[in-house]
């Protein structure tokens, strides 16, 4: 593969935030609820606002939050931010929305996009540009990624349909496994093609790479962070405000000593 014609293309990024964030709780989505002094979708919004290989930043939302004072600010302070309506009922459907608007308005096929979480406020821009580097460089698409460090058990299904206790059937080698993160990074066209077929099977996909996978590509493993986790329960979400206040306090010492 020409790894130069891929360099060439532009990169983007798509954000779907139409989820209601309902196992953390709160009256907002999680993304927009405050976490360390802002909304928690600030910290991805600001990572890829610094990385220079970015163009464009396109956030897809629910129709009915699309007017809200929390975007409006958000868009005065990020550049090239688009807020687009196309909030589905499921992430492939945003996803695949989304990008569908960003073909419409003329944003070529052949470009990159990274699809993120925006619930993963962990986010940095010397991530970011360790998963692009290694895309272009190879022309082929990938996703960041950790090797799993927790020995994996497998239970029988049975007791826990039944709510019983479940019991340990054997473990599982995790030599070969890696607990996906994103931004995951592939061509525009190529994703919302492989999205469209996914949703056409009615395939399980849970992330942009699952549907790559369905559609014969064989995604990058990029190493990613421990402190990229998603934020999905109360516990993640203490945890993730405690790393960035501490980040904050880091970098205001460091500020004040220079």
């Amino acid at each position: 593969m020409d790894s130069g014609h891929h360099s060439n293309m532009k990169c983007h990024v798509l954000l779907p935030t139409a989820g209601t964030g309902s196992r953390l709780g709160g009256e907002l989505p999680k993304q927009f609820q405050s976490l360390a002094g802002k909304p928690m979708l600030s910290y991805a919004l600001e990572a890829f606002g610094k990385t220079a290989h970015i163009q464009s930043i396109w956030v897809g939302v629910s129709p009915s939050f699309i007017d809200n004072l929390i975007l409006q600010k958000m868009a005065g302070e990020i550049h090239n931010i688009q807020f687009t309506p196309t909030g589905g009922p499921t992430r492939q459907e945003t996803v695949r929305n989304t990008l569908t608007a960003m073909l419409k308005s003329g944003i070529s096929g052949d470009d990159w996009v990274l699809v993120h979480d925006a619930a993963r406020p962990g986010i940095t821009p010397a991530l970011i540009n360790r998963l692009i580097d290694a895309v272009l460089a190879s022309g082929t698409g990938g996703l960041l990624a950790v090797r799993l460090a927790d020995t994996l058990k497998q239970t029988d299904l049975d007791s826990v349909i039944a709510g019983n206790i479940p019991h340990a059937e054997r473990t599982i080698p995790r030599d070969h496994l890696w607990q996906a993160q994103t931004p995951q990074m592939f061509g525009l066209k190529e994703l919302r093609d492989a999205i469209d077929s996914a949703i056409l099977l009615k395939a399980d996909v849970t992330d942009e790479a699952s549907a790559i996978e369905l559609s014969g590509g064989k995604p990058l493993l990029i190493e990613g962070a421990a402190r990229n986790f998603k934020v999905t329960h109360p516990a993640d979400w203490e945890l993730m405000q405690l790393l960035l206040r501490n980040i904050a306090k880091s970098q205001e010492s460091n500020h004040d000593a220079q």
